[in-house]
Order: structure tokens, then sequence, then C-alpha cells
């Protein structure tokens, strides 16, 4: 009987060190999304710590791949070094993710504020051209999120660029996608997206930020299991000493 719990742990284990390699991909990949997704929409935001749970997470996502090849060494092994080792260095991994999804709740919480006391004035600093980083992001946000100005298209009208134009348009960006004859011009609103920008970058920020945070805590969840599994062939050795001797081949690990 205590032969085959073994056994299912080994496996069990071995199964999982596969699932940390895949994992390792899996978080170095949300990590750079995060930070790809940031690049776009840095200009909304004051605060650069908001991409510590990205930098965290790519960073856990790394190291994964290198517990991944020590679990399976030790597992296979049952080296009793290399499974202290193992449990060790997945009990800081683990921490390290319970941070992560910790400072993406509150970077969660703090992503409103942080839109609406700079969202104005990137708006106020745009200026049409593409050599200007604010109208770059500007149009990005508005063609992509399909929307225009701060709360409706209505607020170009109180942006300098407006003011400077004298067009009594809004950019082109503002135009709904499939309308091809659309000038930006505020005698045709229909044509325009009717919806503001800044509720739709906080929802959109606030997906990634969640999108960070699952992952984190489905990521700890496996690895709570690859601790309970390893501690099993752990706990037997140290009990069994007969046991070790088999599978060591008459020596110690």
């Amino acid at each position: 009987m205590g032969h085959c719990g073994i056994t299912s742990s080994k496996t069990v284990l071995v199964f999982l060190n596969l699932i940390f390699w895949a994992a390792a991909g899996i978080l170095c990949y949300v990590g750079a999304y995060v930070f790809i997704t940031y690049d776009d929409y840095d200009h909304f935001f004051e605060d650069v710590y908001t991409l510590v749970p990205a930098v965290t997470i790519i960073a856990v996502g790394a190291l994964l791949f290198i517990i991944g090849l020590i679990g399976c060494c030790a597992t296979v092994r049952e080296s009793y070094c290399g499974l202290t080792t193992f449990v060790v260095i997945l009990l800081l991994v683990f921490m390290t993710e319970v941070a992560v999804v910790v400072l993406g709740y509150v970077y969660r919480a703090k992503v409103e504020d942080e839109v609406n006391s700079s969202i104005r004035k990137v708006y106020n600093e745009y200026n049409g051209t593409n050599s200007n980083a604010q109208s770059r992001a500007i149009d990005y946000v508005q063609r992509q999120l399909q929307c225009c100005g701060i709360h409706n298209y209505s607020d170009w009208q109180y942006t300098p660029w407006y003011e400077e134009s004298k067009t009594k348009s809004v950019p082109v960006s503002c135009c709904k996608k499939n309308d091809l004859t659309c000038t930006g011009s505020l005698a045709h609103p229909e044509d325009l997206y009717q919806e503001g920008c800044e509720a739709l970058v906080v929802k959109k920020l606030k997906e990634i930020m969640m999108y960070v945070i699952w992952t984190a805590l489905t990521f700890a969840a496996i690895q709570m299991l690859g601790m309970l599994c390893a501690c099993v062939v752990l706990c037997r050795r140290s009990r069994d000493p007969a046991y070790e001797l088999l599978i060591t081949g008459g020596t110690r690990a």
C-alpha cells in the first residue's frame, strides 16, 4: 500500500514537472503580453509600478523551467537532497505568486484613479502627428477600443488641437471602422464612435490585471500539489530506511 502511494506520488510529480515546463512558457507569455499592452497604454499611467506583477510573473516563469528540471531528476532518482531543494524552491515560488496576486489586486484597484488623473493631460497634448507619442497612443486606443474622446466625442471640442485646427472635426481615428467616407466632422456624429475612451481603457487594463491574477492563482494551486507529492515521497523515505536502501542500491542519496 505504501509503495503504491509512492509510485502514484512519483507519477503525479513527474507529470507536474512537465506541466511546470509548459507553465514557464505560459507565464512568460502572459508577462510579455502585459508589457506589450502596457506599452500601448503607458501614456494613461503615471505609476510605473503597475508593471511589477508582469515583471514578477516573467521571473517566476523562468524559474519554473529550472524547477521542472530539478524536479524531474530528483523524482526519478528519489534524491532526498534534490526533492528537499525542489520543495523549498516551490514554496518560495508559491509565496512569490501569492505576492503577484496581492499586487495584482492592489494595482487593479488603482487603475481607475491612474487613468482618471492622466487621460485629460494626454488628450491635451494631442497634435495629430505620428511623431507625437501621445497622438499615436490616442489614435491607437480610439481605433482599438472603438471609442472617441474621454467621455464621448464632444470632449474633443475642449482640446488645444481642436481649437487650433478650426475644422470642427475630431481625429479620423474616431470614425467607425467600416465608414470609409467619414472625415471626423462633428456635423455627422453618427459616423463617430459614441462611447468615451476613459471607461474602456480602465476596463481593458483591469481585464489584463485579472488575467495575471488568475494565471498566478492557477499555477500556485498546481505548485501546492507538487509540494504535497514531493513531501509524500520524502516522508516515506525518512520513515522506511529499508525502502530507501532498496531504491538507492544500498547507498543513501
